[in-house]
């Protein structure tokens, strides 16, 4: 859907480039805020399946009410030629409407479609747990079959046929994927909702801060637990101590007044998993908050990038031209050419090198992302002083579209592509490991949301730049004629901004505790040792 929103709010809705830019951001920034309702609503109540079931429905109804804001008259923008678009504020509201009902549908798919996914395999099975890390990659990889369909023959339909058949192909094809979704339910392994998530880490700080000035024993072992090998969370295995943020154990530390009882009160003693579970998400953070630059720099492809690209020249041969938003396709060959190129040969390869399971750890492989997106970056800075270069010196200021190809763009969005294989796959699949399992929709939303946040944070660097760039009567770094502009000066201002994210991101990664579940074949084995040792 945002592939080439970018040039419907230009031309359609007769919005200017900046106001453009910053309105898909948001939008698409809220695509990944929602994701916090669908996932909180998945844990706690509904689980996975009918979160996905109701939402989807939902974002059908969004995508039918932007097709038809985008195709019947007196709610579609008028037209009188291609580049002379009107549409009154009732038409804006509605075609605003349905994108927000969209937005609002995708928050309960995408933090539960992966972890469904996954649910899908055993845990305490090495064969199935081994094929669950190659799930994330081919996962990744089937999304990216839909952008290039998206990038390549809905764009074009969109640019040479019509908006309304380019939003109606995609609401078809949504309606027939709920379909397809429904027809699998009875195969379907279904994880148990395990009550809100939310009240489990309240309950662990208010426990925690009513026993401020308990001493905690020296054994750990004599912390809550529940003494069976269930946990006491729904749907959850019980979590191994740790020493880190030690206060929060404080909440798992028995008091006379807690002895005896069969259901202690939850707001005064917590079990080890609990606080566990609270700890978990609390070491998620600062990796979380790193994910956000590269969220800016990944967002750049359904704005600026294709802003720049408008300017350049777009033929391919004599008759055929290729859309500007149409280059992200470069960005999803990229994904399907190094998806089986990381699974079937870097992960055997750093196997062998590493000892490690998959090769790479999940924060490794974030990190070798984070140095390719800075790349991508400097491609574009670099791209955009050559463009300008031949603006000024043949006084090309005035010029729609200069003589230089549009694929030229190519590279950046080659090097974002490889780039998402490994640092959004990897996060996919570290925010999924490293959750409680009662909390896995929950983490996965919390990794969404530094897209949504990324989005907002080019949003407003965009309004800062423009603010500041526009004093004095100056046209800015980013005007309506980008030839008068220094885009590259914004491509450049997020260069810095990625390294000093990825300074900041090894920092947190050698800091970073990974979690220790117990499985139940474990926890019995425990017990029958600790019976005999008795």
């Amino acid at each position: 859907m945002s592939t080439n929103l970018v040039i419907y709010f230009k031309e359609r809705l007769g919005q200017h480039n900046a106001t453009a830019s910053k309105n898909v951001s948001n939008w698409s920034g809220t695509c990944y805020i929602t994701p916090l309702i669908g996932a909180f609503l998945a844990d706690a109540y509904f689980g996975r399946y009918w979160t996905i079931a109701i939402f989807s429905i939902i974002y059908v109804m969004g995508m039918t009410l932007l097709t038809l804001s985008a195709s019947v008259p007196g709610i579609s923008p008028t037209c009188h030629g291609k580049d002379d678009c009107n549409a009154t504020t009732w038409q804006s509201v509605i075609c605003f409407a349905a994108l927000y009902l969209i937005a609002l549908g995708t928050g309960g798919i995408k933090p539960c479609v992966s972890s469904y996914g996954a649910d899908q395999f055993d845990d305490s099975d090495e064969k199935e747990k081994k094929h669950k890390s190659s799930f994330f990659n081919w996962f990744y990889f089937s999304i990216n079959v839909g952008a290039l369909l998206a990038a390549s023959v809905l764009v074009w339909i969109q640019d040479n046929v019509g908006w309304g058949w380019g939003f109606g192909i995609p609401a078809v094809t949504m309606a027939i994927a709920v379909a397809s979704f429904f027809s699998g339910t009875r195969i379907y392994r279904n994880q148990k909702p395990g009550g809100s998530p939310l009240t489990r880490i309240c309950q662990v700080v208010v426990a925690s801060f009513r026993k401020v000035h308990v001493q905690l024993p020296a054994d750990k072992t004599e912390l809550y637990e529940r003494p069976d090998t269930e946990s006491a969370i729904k749907g959850s295995r019980k979590l191994e101590h740790t020493e880190d943020l030690s206060f929060f154990d404080k909440a798992a530390v028995e008091m006379q007044s807690d002895k005896g009882k069969d259901s202690p009160d939850p707001w005064r003693l917590c079990t080890v998993t609990q606080v566990e579970e609270l700890k978990a998400m609390v070491r998620l953070l600062p990796v979380w908050a790193t994910g956000i630059v590269f969220a800016t720099v990944y967002g750049q492809m359904g704005t600026l990038f294709v802003l720049q690209g408008q300017t350049m020249n777009p033929h391919m041969g004599k008759s055929f031209e290729i859309p500007a938003a149409s280059l992200s396709i470069f960005d999803t060959i990229s994904v399907i050419f190094w998806v089986p190129v990381y699974d079937r040969f870097i992960v055997p390869l750093t196997r062998k090198i590493t000892g490690h399971k998959n090769g790479l750890t999940q924060l490794q492989r974030m990190g070798v992302g984070l140095v390719i997106s800075i790349f991508a970056m400097v491609a574009a800075g670099i791209l955009e002083l050559i463009r300008l270069d031949i603006v000024r010196k043949n006084n090309y200021f005035d010029r729609a579209q200069i003589p230089l190809s549009i694929f030229w763009q190519v590279p950046q969005y080659f090097l974002i592509g490889c780039a998402e294989v490994f640092t959004f796959i990897g996060q996919l699949e570290f925010f999924y490991e490293q959750a409680p399992d009662a909390m896995r929709s929950t983490s996965s939303a919390l990794s969404l949301t530094t897209v949504a946040l990324g989005s907002y944070l080019s949003s407003l660097l965009v309004t800062i730049v423009t603010s500041v760039s526009t004093k004095g009567g100056k046209v800015g770094w980013i005007p309506d004629n980008l030839n008068y502009g220094h885009l590259d000066y914004f491509f450049w201002l997020l260069v810095i901004l990625s390294v000093l994210n990825l300074g900041a991101f090894l920092l947190v990664a050698k800091w970073y505790t990974y979690k220790s579940p117990i499985n139940r074949t474990q926890q019995k084995a425990k017990e029958h040792e600790a019976a005999r040792n008795e």
